[in-house]
């Protein structure tokens, strides 16, 4: 019986890959318009956005086929989309049509970009911030210190010249907006600044049925065929979850609710030798939308290791293969300072803490009233997660597990 509700299960989401392969050929905004989820300004520049983030974690990941990988790509989002306010009109396209606001015709895109970040409250759990600095003895623009303030939170900065403050304002900067969770972003600052993008984000979630800490037990994560670590693994029995299989990926997806208006998706194999870049290329907004909206409800036996994952990398090179090359080179940032200008660091920290803790205890089930056996679900191989905010969508955290030993490490 347990074979016949995965697969009776799975038929949502096959049918889900179908339908995907079929609307291929219709445009992305076309598609859009016929989900009334994306009438919605908010919900279609969140989509944007979050379409910028799978890109950008798709192009890390391939960089870095063996390690762990974990960020927030709507930090940098937010600040590349600050920086454009101060571009000349061919620049501003190419950062428009990377964060695919080409697609979106919203002529308060800006405005709409300060709503979309006011759904972040201290709720989610979620501390994030975004900065622009700037070379020293910079003459900026007025309009653009405004606007950038107006609509993204944060005035620009100027760096001095002085490596000590500038050191010291910069990690007090992050440290206060993070609540204290992210200390000392910079070990130094980067040479040659010309435009340095800033993107830091910490999250502490809570789950919506809490853990038991006494059924936390080390179990086996089986890294590849031959190789395995030891890690504590979360368990529960009866755990009310949302559950899936996709055929085209080979992939059993659960997706769990946290307090604040949050959840999470995992993304787990078949088999623990099976390479994760297939999966990795067909993410985009509208097919994790699509399955969120096709798994089904049920109880599972399931288990997770313990997260707490750091991490921290310059992003420049990663940013340039998005098609952002000219950004580096001779792009149009006249509406920032009358100086040349050009993007030369982008430099991200994010950090997520998920153990037992959670609102409340998982809802008793009496065995007596089974009808079939409980599925399992252990994430005890490697896996993609991807966190969202489940009114619009939006992509906060998206991480590759493939050894949950090396999670603290750049």
């Amino acid at each position: 019986m347990q074979t016949y509700l995965v697969f009776l299960l799975a038929g949502a989401l096959f049918s889900l890959t179908s339908s995907q392969d079929a609307a291929e050929e219709v445009s992305t905004a076309q598609v859009e318009e016929e989900d009334p989820f994306y009438k919605n300004p908010i919900n279609r520049l969140a989509s944007s956005v979050s379409n910028f983030g799978y890109d950008l974690y798709r192009m890390q990941a391939s960089k870095y086929p063996s390690r762990n990988i974990f960020m927030s790509p709507l930090t940098i989002a937010t600040a590349l989309s600050g920086v454009s306010l101060g571009a000349g009109q061919k620049t501003e396209s190419v950062i428009q049509r990377a964060l695919y606001y080409d697609l979106l015709n919203d002529p308060e895109l800006h405005a709409t970009y300060k709503d979309l970040l006011a759904t972040f409250g201290s709720d989610k759990g979620l501390k994030s911030t975004s900065r622009v600095f700037l070379e020293r003895k910079l003459r900026l623009r007025m309009e653009f210190v405004t606007q950038l303030e107006k609509f993204y939170g944060n005035k620009p900065r100027v760096v001095t010249g002085s490596v000590r403050a500038d050191l010291q304002e910069a990690n007090d900067f992050v440290q206060k907006q993070t609540g204290g969770k992210i200390q000392k972003f910079f070990k130094e600052i980067p040479p040659n600044v010309s435009i340095l993008l800033l993107g830091a984000a910490y999250f502490k979630g809570q789950w919506a049925h809490k853990f038991n800490p006494r059924e936390t037990v080390q179990r086996e994560f089986y890294i590849d065929e031959q190789n395995s670590v030891s890690v504590a693994m979360m368990t529960a029995k009866n755990m009310p979850v949302r559950y899936g299989l996709d055929s085209e990926f080979n992939c059993k997806i659960v997706q769990l609710p946290l307090t604040g208006g949050v959840s999470i998706m995992f993304f787990l194999p078949l088999t623990n030798n099976q390479n994760l870049t297939q999966l990795e290329e067909g993410l985009t907004s509208e097919f994790v939308h699509d399955i969120d909206q096709a798994l089904q409800s049920v109880s599972i036996t399931l288990s997770i290791p313990k997260l707490k994952v750091e991490y921290e990398d310059n992003l420049g090179s990663t940013v340039q293969d998005l098609k952002l090359q000219s950004l580096f080179s001779t792009p149009d940032f006249s509406k920032i300072s009358s100086k040349s200008l050009k993007l030369t660091h982008v430099v991200h920290k994010a950090a997520l803490e998920l153990n037992e803790d959670g609102a409340e205890n998982p809802p008793q089930i009496d065995a007596r009233t089974r009808h079939h056996y409980p599925l399992e679900y252990h994430l005890d191989h490697p896996f993609i997660f991807v966190l969202r905010a489940n009114d619009n969508g939006a992509l906060l955290f998206i991480g590759k597990v493939l050894d949950p030993k090396g999670l603290a490490r750049k």
